[in-house]
C-alpha cells in the first residue's frame, strides 16, 4: 500500500499521469536505495550534507542518486512506449518525489511517532503522482 497505493487509487480513477508520476516516485527511491547501497562513498544527509552511515534515513549518494534519476528515466521511457507523451513530466515527477522522500527520512521518519518508512513512501508517491498532475 505505501509503494503501490496512490498508483493503484490513481489506475481506478483513470489518470494515467498521476499514476506514472506515483510509480515513477516508487520506482526511483527503490532504484536509489538498491544502487546507491553499492556506492564506494558514505552517504551524506540531505539536510546539511554531513557523512552518515549507509542505511541512514535521508542519507544519499550520487550514486544512488543517478540511479533514482534513471530509476524514474526508466518509468518515463516506458510511459513514452504506451501513451507517446509525458516523459519529462513523469521523470520530473519521479525526481522531485524521490528527493522528498529522502528529505522526510532526513527530517520527520522514525521522530514523529506515526511517520515510519511506509507513511514517507506514500507521502512520497502521492507528491510524485501530484506533482505529475501539476506539470502536466
Amino acid at each position: 500500500m505505501a509503494n503501490g497505493g496512490i498508483a493503484a487509487l490513481a489506475a481506478l480513477a483513470g489518470n494515467w499521469v498521476w499514476f506514472a508520476g506515483a510509480l515513477a516516485t516508487a520506482n526511483a527511491d527503490t532504484w536509489a536505495t538498491e544502487i546507491g547501497s553499492r556506492s564506494p562513498t558514505l552517504p551524506r544527509l540531505v539536510t546539511t550534507g554531513a557523512r552518515v552511515p549507509p542505511g541512514t534515513d535521508g542519507g544519499m549518494t550520487l550514486l544512488g542518486t543517478a540511479g533514482g534519476i534513471a530509476g524514474a528515466g526508466f518509468l518515463a521511457g516506458l510511459s513514452l512506449l504506451l501513451v507517446g507523451r509525458g516523459a519529462l513530466t513523469i521523470a520530473a515527477a519521479g525526481v522531485l518525489g524521490m528527493l522528498l522522500d529522502s528529505l522526510l527520512g532526513a527530517t520527520v521518519q522514525g521522530k514523529v511517532r506515526w511517520m515510519d518508512n511506509d507513511a514517507v513512501n506514500l507521502a512520497a508517491t502521492l507528491a510524485g503522482a501530484v506533482c505529475a498532475g501539476l506539470l502536466a
